[in-house]
């Protein structure tokens, strides 16, 4: 006869079994989607890589305009919608990012969509971030890469003279902001002269005595309010214009 003890240790090894499988099927069939880590992204591949699948190659005689950049160009279309959808624009921009992710992210969000011309904005956030570890020279050499690829690419490239900016309001500690945006855009238009690459000068309509932005075209001192934009559209009409037509 099978003790007492003995039939609660039946009970308790049935138990063990039966919930394990039960917690297994449960485990297994779960449908809830796991959450995709994308830490090994460090260029933000994936941010517009569902929008370059939707938007295909351009259509027949599209003039189509890349605008590769990063927060200037990303609150940009946040603010002014309309100036890139009644053109054949497609803003590229995200914010923070330096010129070493533009230039990794290159092919997907410029060569991939085929346009007419690249419009790069690259450099402030190199100097803002003011470790130590960027200088003109590393800037530039990003820029010459993707200049360079788009034209092997017969992409025309149209380089931008930075916006003026007197100080960064997150890192107000960064001294010569001014100096060194003024630095890096005689580096760009001095390349872009040598390889006849059209420049697109932002930075000359909205700068004021202190070689900052003008306060009534600003947020904060980097970027433009919609008023500012609306005399970077101007400017960037004209660049686009002398480079491919419009």
């Amino acid at each position: 006869m099978i003790s007492n003890q003995m039939k609660m240790k039946f009970i308790l090894i049935a138990f063990f079994i039966y919930g394990g499988s039960l917690f297994a099927q449960t485990d297994s069939n779960d449908t809830k989607p796991k959450k995709v880590d994308f830490s090994d992204d460090w260029a933000n591949i994936s941010k517009y890589q569902r929008e370059n699948e939707l938007i295909g190659l351009p259509k027949k005689g599209e003039k189509r305009v890349v605008f590769l950049g990063s927060s200037i160009f990303e609150f940009w279309k946040q603010k002014d919608p309309e100036y890139f959808n009644s053109n054949a624009y497609v803003d590229r921009g995200i914010s923070g990012q330096i010129s070493a992710q533009l230039l990794i992210r290159f092919r997907q969000d410029v060569i991939n969509l085929k346009p007419r011309a690249v419009i790069i904005l690259a450099g402030s956030n190199d100097l803002a971030g003011s470790r130590g570890h960027v200088n003109n020279e590393t800037i530039l050499n990003n820029v010459k890469s993707m200049a360079e690829l788009a034209r092997k690419n017969h992409i025309k490239v149209i380089l931008c003279k930075y916006l003026p900016i007197y100080e960064y309001p997150w890192n107000k500690a960064l001294k010569g902001a001014a100096d060194q945006i003024i630095s890096l855009n005689n580096a760009i238009v001095a390349y872009a002269n040598e390889n006849n690459f059209t420049i697109l000068d932002y930075f000359t309509p909205l700068v004021d005595s202190r070689n900052g932005q003008k306060a009534e075209f600003t947020t904060d001192g980097v970027h433009p309010n919609l008023a500012g934009y609306k005399i970077m559209e101007v400017v960037t009409d004209e660049a686009i214009r002398k480079t491919i037509g419009k």
